[in-house]
Parts: structure tokens; sequence; C-alpha cells
């Protein structure tokens, strides 16, 4: 058995602060914190910082809390070895991930994995910001990326093909780019830090520089500016696809699509056996987009549509 200190530590990483930890151990805040500076006394290391806004790790409470996941996950098996039992998938389990994507990708099948893992505790963080999975206590980050991060354990989960594409609208009124040099005389749409464009075409990569037309902060606005005929944007297939084919927006310059670096990936901190939880949740994304997401599915089938 587990030290109920070390216990209680885990509890408070993983709730994201004492009064939520207590509710879930049943002891009150000032109980909660007479046993947290016990540990720390006795252990001679401050192991959180208290502020009033958030709970923060120091190094010494971040290196102790992978320690002691560690270790619960090792007794569980250790447990589960000796009664005969099967692995159940149980505990806590935070995950943080792209508005856009989660919204459009994750939200609808959640009940498919609650279903399935019903002793799972899930917890969906939406953020479009690059999460720090130890500042955010997340398990797991969905990343759309070309660069998962160092010192990271990142599943490939899919492709992200990026299009250039705008509205008939836009189209109509302002003429279609034939060449990417065309690009300079049309208005852009992007999210702030979108900018430039790196694109791959015949020849090879192009860098695409310009201000958008608006400025925002918020990819969605961009893609609801874009359906609304306001400009040219270069959009992610899985956000784009179902208005692709149905015609509210039509890819441009076809030869010419966002790096392919860029990717879905799966990434948790490195950590010797980590919860079942984890593995769980990403095979359960490995069986939604694999072998082939579906918005590409549906970008195949408008292709073979039009030849």
């Amino acid at each position: 058995m587990m030290d109920p200190d070390h216990e209680l530590f885990v509890a408070i990483v993983d709730e994201g602060g004492l009064a939520a930890a207590g509710r879930r151990l049943h002891i009150s805040p000032a109980m909660m914190s007479k046993r947290l500076a016990r540990l720390e006394d006795r252990l001679g290391a401050r192991l959180v910082h208290r502020t009033t806004r958030r709970l923060a790790l120091t190094p010494s409470g971040e290196r102790l809390h992978a320690d002691l996941r560690g270790i619960l996950a090792e007794l569980d098996e250790a447990e589960r070895r000796v009664s005969g039992a099967s692995a159940v998938v149980s505990g806590p389990l935070r995950i943080t991930a792209p508005t856009s994507f989660a919204r459009m990708h994750i939200a609808p099948y959640l009940h498919r994995f609650v279903e399935a893992h019903p002793r799972v505790d899930l917890h969906i963080d939406l953020s479009d910001d690059f999460a720090d999975l130890i500042a955010t206590r997340a398990d797991l980050a969905i990343r759309i990326t070309a660069d998962p991060g160092p010192g990271m354990i990142a599943q490939r989960l899919a492709p992200n093909r990026r299009i250039l594409c705008a509205a008939p609208a836009y189209l109509e009124r302002m003429g279609e780019p034939r060449a990417i040099p065309d690009l300079k005389s049309h208005r852009l749409l992007a999210a702030d830090g979108q900018m430039p464009w790196r694109l791959v075409g015949p020849k090879g990569p192009v860098s695409i520089e310009g201000r958008s037309h608006i400025r925002t902060n918020s990819s969605e606005v961009v893609r609801e500016l874009t359906l609304s005929g306001a400009g040219i944007a270069l959009r992610s297939l899985w956000d784009i696809s179902d208005a692709l084919a149905n015609g509210q927006v039509r890819q441009i310059l076809p030869d010419h699509e966002g790096s392919s670096d860029v990717a879905l990936y799966a990434v948790q901190l490195a950590q010797p056996n980590p919860p079942l939880s984890i593995r769980a949740f990403v095979d359960f994304l490995v069986g939604l987009y694999r072998p082939t997401p579906p918005w590409e599915r549906s970008a195949i089938a408008l292709t073979e549509r039009s030849l």
C-alpha cells in the first residue's frame, strides 16, 4: 500500500487543487493543506507553488508526481496479476486538444469511449495553445504540428493536408488565381501567427508572405470568413472537407498544398508504466482515423465525382 500522504499528493495534482482533491478524498481543505505541508517537511522539499489563481508544481513536485504515477500503475498491475483479473481501464484521464478539431472530430465519438470504459473519469480541455502537459496536468495532448515536442512520446494519428480554398462568391467577384504570384493581388485570410504560408508545389517549397485581410486570433473566425466570401485561406481538410463537398468553398491552385510535415499526433510525457487509460484513448483515436481519416475519405469521394 502506498503512503497515504503520497496518494493525497497525487490526488492534488490530478484534480488541480486542494479543494477539488479534498472533495474526491472527503477531506477538508484545511486538513489537505496540513497534510501536504507535513509531506513537504518530511521530504525537505517544496512540492507545490501555492498561488491564488492556480496550482503549479515545483521541479521536485514534478519528479515526485511522475514517480508516484508510475508506482501506482505498477501496484495496480501487480494486483491484477495476483488476482488473475483482466486489465481494467480506470481512473482519471485528462485530455487537452485543439478547440475546432476536438469539437468536430473527437466530441461526436466520445460516447463510444465512455461506454467501452465506464470506469475512466474523463476530462477534456480545449485550447488552441500548445498546452504544457505538466502545467495543465494533462495525461495526453492532441497536437497538430510538425514537431510534437522534445522528450515526448508521440504517436502519429493522421496526416494533415492543407489546401488553398475560397468561396465561389469570392472567386466570381475577384477572379480565380491561376498561379502562385496571382495571390499577391488577392485578399488572404489567416489567424495571427499562421503566415507566412509554407506550401509545396511541383517545383518544391514555396513561401507565401502577406498580411491577413482581416486580423484575428481565431482560426474558427478565419473559417467563417472564408465561407462568407471574404478571401482565400489555407485550411486543413479536417476543417473544410464538408464545405468542399457541399460546394461552399472550392480548392484553388490544387498543385500546391501545405507542407506534409504537419500531422496529427497524440502526445504524452515519457513515464514508466503509463496508465492503461492513456493507451486505451490513443487506441480509440487510431480506430477513428486509420487507415484513412473521415475528412480524407470525403475529399477522395469528391475528387472521384469530379473525374
